[in-house]
């Protein structure tokens, strides 16, 4: 599976965002073949988890530190998986990027990954 992340750009603190993460998938394959994640990594920081979604929706998990504030979501008739990102603050910037692996994996991690969308964070 591609994944492409869209919808990043320059904000004000306490804006929302919406990003997308499109996926292209093998032929014989349908999106909710995978779960999907969300994760970023900030200037000069590591890439962290922000949230995850499992491959029909059902299941959702945040870090911490959302707190409220991001929510994740998913269309599978549209390979499309979204985060709603509100309340936007300095430290949220980064480079988003969506992620997923195959439902079925024992992996804990997520090993296909898409190009990421930058967020920024300014006023």
């Amino acid at each position: 599976v591609q994944l492409q992340a869209f919808g990043g750009g320059l904000v004000q603190p306490g804006a929302s965002l919406k990003l997308s993460c499109v996926a292209s998938v093998p032929t014989f394959n349908t999106f909710s073949d995978y779960h999907v994640g969300w994760f970023r990594q900030g200037p000069g920081k590591e890439r962290e988890s922000v949230a995850t979604i499992s491959w029909d929706g059902r299941n959702t998990y945040y870090e911490d530190w959302v707190n409220g504030r991001f929510t994740i979501s998913r269309d599978n008739a549209k390979n499309t998986a979204y985060l709603q990102m509100n309340n936007l603050k300095p430290e949220d910037t980064a480079v988003y990027y969506c992620a997923a692996k195959d439902r079925l994996s024992a992996r804990y991690e997520y090993y296909y990954w898409g190009q990421g969308t930058q967020v920024t964070v300014s006023s």
